[in-house]
């Protein structure tokens, strides 16, 4: 068993042109004065970080980390959420995620895939030079238009999909070997990694690759009616990262979990803040502690209903009442009354 280290909050949903959330040392104390100890960095926001420059020098980097340090906080992790949902894109979505490139590549599918793999590689590259070992991303997707299908899907569309997609992503996982750092997909709707059994397709198909590992946010699995406590069970050896934020599934006669197209608020199934929803973090605590996680707890706020300054508040104190500091002793010791192979024989009658 391990404990998990926290809080820290992901920093994307904060980021802003506004201060205190325009500048890294800025919303890094804002961050530690709401009670965080670590941030994790969305690697795309310029006004906070410098990819290139991170993935080109230790001596930025060190110049980041000290920062952060300086104002009560250290790096945790790097994000390419964005950069990763474009290595692999439907043509159906061109449109919605061309905003997620840099403005060069826009309307040019294979030259934006291009930079979004050069873009995740630099990130690992970046995370070696901060000393952090995980990091996070999207798969991207590919089948994802056909989760549901009608008509039905022809025979091979899904294993093709899932063929390129490990093909896309593997020398990004050789390379994030050789910097020693952990690719941590969050397991997500709209990504062709969206589930567990998605995730084992995917990595049948890399050979199992040691760097290809989860990031686990048990929001997204309320939301599918999926067991969130049964899938740390499942997967705590693969399991790298932990985001932390609520969700509630409320399904009524006249929508489920598909949502009917309603924004978030009008949902059946929708994000909270952390401890305003149905996830039991209590058992989900406990389930990482005792399978040895001893990554960062770190929150992400998505709610519907909550400001993100009041979540980020309340979600460190939140995440700081439910780390476990695990114990080096059994509860029972103070009884326990020495034995050795003569007694234990005796006990159990083996020399009469």
């Amino acid at each position: 068993m391990k404990t998990i280290k926290g809080p820290a909050l992901f920093l994307a949903q904060y980021a802003g042109d506004a201060a205190p959330f325009n500048d890294l040392a800025s919303i890094c104390k804002w961050a530690a004065d709401c009670g965080y100890v670590g941030v994790q960095m969305p690697s795309w926001d310029g006004r906070l970080f410098d990819l290139g420059r991170a993935a080109e020098s230790r001596d930025y980097c060190d110049e980041v980390k000290g920062i952060a340090g300086e104002n009560g906080v250290e790096i945790t992790e790097l994000s390419t959420h964005l950069q990763g949902q474009l290595v692999a894109v439907h043509p159906a979505y061109d449109a919605a995620f061309d905003g997620f490139a840099a403005a060069e590549v826009r309307g040019d599918p294979k030259a934006r895939q291009a930079w979004a793999v050069d873009q995740v590689r630099m990130a690992l590259t970046a995370s070696r030079n901060l000393g952090v070992t995980a990091h996070a991303t999207f798969s991207g997707a590919l089948a994802w238009p056909y989760i549901y299908p009608w008509p039905q899907r022809p025979a091979g569309l899904v294993e093709a999909a899932f063929d390129e997609l490990a093909a896309r992503w593997r020398p990004i996982l050789d390379h994030a070997e050789e910097m020693g750092v952990n690719v941590c997909y969050e397991i997500h709707p709209g990504e062709d990694l969206h589930d567990g059994v998605s995730y084992e397709m995917f990595l049948d198909r890399v050979d199992g690759h040691a760097r290809a590992m989860m990031l686990y946010d048990p929001s997204h699995y309320v939301l599918q009616a999926l067991d969130y406590l049964d899938n740390i069970d499942i997967y705590h050896d693969r399991i790298g990262m932990f985001h932390v934020k609520d969700a509630e599934l409320n399904p009524t006669g006249r929508q489920g979990v598909y949502g009917g197209y309603q924004s978030w608020v009008n949902r059946a199934g929708r994000f909270r803040s952390p401890g305003d929803g149905q996830v039991d973090f209590g058992a989900v605590f406990s389930k990482l502690s005792q399978h040895g996680f001893d990554g960062w707890a770190v929150v992400e706020w998505e709610c519907a209903l909550k400001h993100p300054e009041d979540g980020a508040r309340e979600g460190a104190a939140f995440v700081r009442d439910h780390i476990i500091r695990v114990t080096e002793t059994a509860f029972d010791d103070f009884a326990a009354g020495g034995a050795d192979d003569a007694a234990n024989r005796a006990m159990l009658g083996l020399d009469r």
